[in-house]
């Protein structure tokens, strides 16, 4: 199963941040779990970064950022560590 990630926001400070750490996280989990069905997921993960109005209100997102995986938004209006990230997508493997 593939996994696809948004980072939802207008390109703000806090959006930039929640960006980059999600492909930290991301990056980190690829190496630690490359032997395990996660590690294979993640080498096809998708991270997107949707800026456009539209798009945000089409997602149904009114605060930004906001993480959205596999189409479920797991944080709206806020960042989050590296390491949160990470917990968050072992729930999709």
């Amino acid at each position: 199963m593939d996994i696809n990630i948004k980072v939802i926001g207008e390109g703000c400070e806090k959006c930039d941040k929640l960006y980059e750490n999600t492909i930290k996280a991301v990056e980190e989990l690829s190496g630690e779990l490359s032997a395990e069905n996660l590690g294979k997921c993640l080498a096809a993960a998708k991270v997107e970064k949707v800026e456009d109005l539209i798009e945000i209100v089409k997602l149904g997102v009114m605060s930004t950022p906001s993480l959205m995986i596999n189409g479920e938004i797991r944080l709206l209006g806020q960042t989050a560590s590296t390491q949160k990230i990470k917990e968050l997508i072992k729930e999709y493997a």
